[in-house]
């Protein structure tokens, strides 16, 4: 007896674990590239501690980095190309390795198993979303002042008004938690993803992307709440 086995079955699996590689790996390196953006800002933003004229002098300063062999503000421009390439990179991955790891198994199992699963963990396919919605929302707020009460006034005058709302607070808080929630693990997925973790340094890698996380989470909470209780004004 003779068994023919079809060709394009055996490499269907290894096609597509090399396209699975593929979008882990986009998600990882636009992961990256979003963790250092928010470490930047968030620097950025705690300028608000040195007063109205430095902040206001450091957003200026941003709209004219690369000046005069840039233009107005070309450099600004490219850097948010990237991060918007970035973001929607990051989307399109986790989407399509959730819909591929759910054509994969498309019957739920009969007893779910809640196997070293935290909550970012299960929330990872739609942390893309709550990023995004986050980022037009400060966009409207902070950048256009379109839903800010200071209106086209000053970023300092902006930031305050903002933040001297308990409702704008409450908001922001609740969004930079959860974003902090998912970059713990996200940092955590990327370093796995990129061949940086093992069974030796998963402890290390764990504290570490908690470390991060919880420094970035803390140092975006810290103007806000400045602001609330009168320490910035």
């Amino acid at each position: 007896m003779v068994t023919v086995t079809d060709s394009t079955q055996r490499r269907a699996p290894k096609a597509a674990k090399t396209t699975s590689v593929f979008k882990k790996a986009v998600m990882a390196i636009s992961g990256i590239i979003l963790v250092l953006y928010l470490i930047a800002h968030m620097i950025g933003n705690l300028k608000a501690f040195a007063g109205e004229e430095d902040f206001n002098h450091y957003s200026e300063w941003l709209r004219t980095i690369g000046n005069p062999a840039l233009p107005g503000a070309t450099a600004l421009w490219l850097i948010r190309i990237v991060l918007l390439v970035a973001v929607f990179a990051h989307m399109w991955a986790a989407i399509s390795l959730w819909r591929q790891a759910k054509r994969a198994r498309p019957q739920g199992y009969v007893t779910k198993k809640a196997v070293a699963q935290s909550y970012a963990s299960r929330t990872m396919r739609w942390g893309g979303v709550i990023i995004a919605a986050f980022v037009i929302w400060h966009l409207l707020d902070l950048t256009w002042g379109t839903v800010n009460s200071a209106g086209d006034s000053g970023p300092y005058d902006k930031l305050v008004a903002s933040f001297s709302n308990p409702v704008s607070t409450a908001f922001y808080a609740i969004a930079v938690i959860l974003v902090g929630m998912h970059l713990r693990h996200g940092i955590w997925s990327a370093t796995q993803t990129l061949g940086q973790s093992n069974r030796r340094r998963e402890v290390t890698v764990n504290y570490t992307a908690t470390a991060i996380a919880t420094v970035l989470t803390l140092g975006f909470l810290l103007v806000p709440f400045s602001v609330l209780f009168g320490l910035i004004d």
